[in-house]
Order: structure tokens, then sequence, then C-alpha cells
């Protein structure tokens, strides 16, 4: 719990690098094109201290909606896909020895849900 709080305030500057390294895929200007490996590599670096600190990225795409671990921003149709799962994410969340500090912040697909009881 004691870094907790210092590891949420660094949060925000990986969000910052996934951005830029976002900006930097599509842009046409060859400085910026070439900064990309830079960015990359900080990135790496900073998710590895992460690891490090027995902080693991929820990013999850694909996987059924969990309020525990997941903050839906909207809700879309999305024909493709399941009912109730995540098909974007906004903000990538967080989870620090097994607790959530961080919810990732998600696209959830439309649809009908199916109560499923589950008989022991």
């Amino acid at each position: 719990y004691g870094s907790e709080k210092l590891i949420t305030s660094l949060l925000p500057v990986i969000d910052s690098l996934e951005q830029a390294l976002q900006a930097a895929e599509s842009a046409n200007d060859e400085t910026i094109k070439s900064s990309k490996e830079g960015i990359e590599l900080t990135l790496k670096l900073f998710a590895d201290a992460l690891t490090k600190a027995n902080v693991v990225q929820l990013n999850p795409i694909g996987e059924a909606f969990d309020p525990n671990q997941h903050e839906a921003m909207s809700m879309q149709d999305a024909p493709n896909e399941l009912p109730g799962s995540v098909i974007m994410v906004f903000q990538k969340g967080y989870v620090l020895n097994g607790r959530v500090i961080r919810p990732a912040r998600v696209v959830v697909a439309k649809g009908q849900f199916i109560k499923v009881d589950k008989e022991v």
C-alpha cells in the first residue's frame, strides 16, 4: 500500500508516452518518426520498472466487461462482438499486488445480455 500513491502518480506519465507513440506512428514528419524509437524504448523501460514493482497493466480488449476491473465509458453497437465484451480501451488500467489501483476505461459492446444460472 505504501507504493500505491507513488505508482498512481506515475501512471499519467506512461499514458502520455503511449499517446506520444500513437501520434508518432501516424505523423508524416521525419523528425517525429525518428523520435518514435526513443519513445518506444522509454515506454519499455517504464513498463519494465512497473513490472518489477508488481504492477500489471490491464488492456482488456475482447474480454468480458468486469466492473471490478473496468470503468465503462460508453456502449456501442458491435454486431461482430459478444454483448458485454470490451471493444475499445480509452485508458489502460493497472493492478498492484492483485488490487486494482486504476480501472481500465473502456467501451462495451451493446446487445442482449443473457443471464446464466449456474447450478452446482
